[in-house]
C-alpha cells in the first residue's frame, strides 16, 4: 500500500561519545552529549548490512542443502558539507584540533588538525534521524567506528565535502543497532 512507503523529507545525523544515553523514542528530545553534524549532502545518507553465510552442498542437490550464517556487518555513509574540529574527527577516525595563536606582529589564530594515531581511533555513538510527514524513524548505532580511508575532492566549481563512512562494531551485550519509529504498519498484529 502506498501509505506504509516511506520518504526521508528530512533527516539528520547525531553522533555522541559512547555510553552517551540514546534518545528515549523516535522523537523524544535528543540527550546531553548528541551533536548534529549539520548539513549533508541529499543522495548522501546511506545504510548497508552485509551478512555472510556458509552453505553445505550435497551430491544429491543442484542447490545447497543447508545454509547458515557466520557474520554479519552494517555500515552507514554520509558526506558532510559542513567543516569543523568535530566533522574532521568524525571522518578521519579521532585525532586532535589544537587553538595556536601567534603573538605577531601581525598577530593572528590559526587551528591544527592532527590525526589520529594507529591503534588511536575513537569509536562514536550514533543516531540517524529520518522524518515523513508525521512519521518518524531513529536508528541508533550504540558503537561505530571509521574504518575507511578518506578520500577528499577539492573541485573549483562545487564544494568540497567531508566522506563519513561508518561501521557498526558490535558486541555480547545489547543489540549492534536499533530502530525507534512512531509507524502504524509496524504494529503487531492483534492476538485473538
Amino acid at each position: 500500500m502506498a501509505n506504509n512507503s516511506f520518504v526521508a523529507q528530512m533527516a539528520r545525523v547525531y553522533l555522541a561519545p559512547v555510553g552517551t544515553s540514546a534518545p528515549a523514542g523516535p522523537v523524544a528530545e535528543m540527550p546531553t552529549g548528541w551533536k548534529d553534524v549539520g548539513l549533508f549532502t541529499p543522495d548522501s545518507l546511506k545504510w548497508s548490512t552485509d551478512p555472510k553465510f556458509e552453505e553445505m552442498r550435497s551430491h544429491q542437490s543442484n542447490y545447497a542443502t543447508r545454509r547458515w550464517q557466520t557474520e554479519d556487518a552494517a555500515t552507514v555513509e554520509v558526506d558532510l558539507q559542513e567543516w569543523s574540529g568535530d566533522n574532521f574527527k568524525a571522518v578521519f577516525g579521532g585525532g586532535t584540533v589544537t587553538k595556536v595563536e601567534v603573538t605577531g606582529p601581525p598577530a593572528f589564530t590559526y587551528y591544527r588538525f592532527a590525526p589520529p594515531a594507529i591503534g588511536a581511533r575513537t569509536s562514536v555513538s550514533v543516531c540517524i534521524e529520518l522524518v515523513d510527514g508525521t512519521r518518524h524513524l531513529r536508528r541508533i548505532v550504540p558503537v561505530a567506528e571509521q574504518i575507511e580511508g578518506v578520500e577528499q575532492g577539492f573541485d573549483k566549481s562545487k564544494e568540497s565535502t567531508l566522506p563519513l563512512r561508518l561501521s557498526v562494531i558490535g558486541s555480547d551485550v545489547g543489540d549492534p543497532w536499533y530502530d525507534f519509529n512512531d509507524i502504524a504498519s509496524f504494529a503487531p498484529p492483534a492476538t485473538p
